[in-house]
């Protein structure tokens, strides 16, 4: 594949204005590309999806694609959306499990992020599922507000 030769890319950039973001995914939609790749968030994957319900769409770095609305589950998304999530709740465990096993003697682990920056409702199950997941490797997880007061 070359750029120019067999394959035509349309750039769109909202240079940091993200209510432009609609307006660009229904340009998008108007030319009759083939498929959108929105590589700017969850934000963009939102707008994309709006603008169309037909036109395959693909997203990058989504924080929880199933909270925010862009497909029904990670295992069947469903629709026209799919992509790359950078976090779920369903993957915290499996996460655990794989720094178990890559380091056998870790017993405390630090995660560190922005409060809210990914919906309060991902925040909690996040951490309900480190909860959960912790418990059969014989550690527990601290609270919320625990860790929050630690750090303010």
């Amino acid at each position: 594949m070359s750029e120019g030769r067999n394959v035509v890319i349309e750039y769109r950039d909202a240079q940091g204005k993200l209510e432009r973001l609609p307006a660009l995914a229904a340009e998008l939609v108007a030319l009759k590309v083939d498929v959108i790749v929105a590589a700017a968030g969850t934000l963009a994957a939102l707008a994309a999806k709006q603008a169309t319900r037909t036109l395959p769409i693909v997203f990058i770095g989504v924080g929880d694609p199933v909270t925010s609305g862009l497909v029904t589950s990670l295992a069947r998304p469903g629709g026209n959306v799919t992509g790359l999530s950078a976090l779920s709740p369903e993957l915290v465990g499996k996460w655990l499990e794989l720094l178990k096993q890559a380091v056998p003697g870790v017993s405390r682990v630090a995660v560190l992020w922005q409060p809210g920056a990914l919906g309060e409702r991902t925040d909690k199950d996040v951490l309900k599922e480190a909860e959960v997941a912790a418990r059969p490797l014989g550690r527990s997880s601290p609270s919320r507000q625990r860790v929050w007061r630690r750090f303010r």
